[in-house]
């Protein structure tokens, strides 16, 4: 399998789950934290042209409900939406798991032992 990247931000809950799941079945993986790491409009515009805006964008988020109504219409539009997911990193759902072949958001132990084999 290529390199498993987790993508996410150190103190969510739901990232700690998937990092802890990952580690408990040694699974190697690289964590990238939004906030410290950043984001490039290349790898959001990826995985909104993979998995589109209704999965990738948190909409129940304390960020998307600090957005102006003209903010969170720009989620509609594919190149806004890079814009706003690239300024505002936290709208992005978590965790954010990508092995190469596939991308996975949120965390599921069933999923990620389907996926993993584990």
């Amino acid at each position: 399998m290529a390199q498993t990247t987790l993508y996410g931000i150190k103190n969510c809950d739901t990232v700690k789950k998937a990092r802890r799941w990952l580690e408990d079945r040694g699974l190697e993986y690289q964590f990238h934290d939004f906030r410290s790491d950043g984001l490039s409009d290349k790898q959001v515009r990826q995985w909104l042209d993979r998995v589109g805006a209704e999965t990738l964008i948190n909409r129940r988020s304390t960020t998307w409900k600090g957005l102006s109504d003209e903010q969170k219409g720009a989620a509609d539009n594919a190149d806004k939406a890079v814009n706003l997911l690239t300024e505002h990193p936290t709208l992005i759902k978590r965790p954010l798991l990508e092995t190469g072949s596939e991308l996975r958001v949120g965390f599921k132990a069933d999923d990620y032992s389907t996926l993993f084999n584990a």
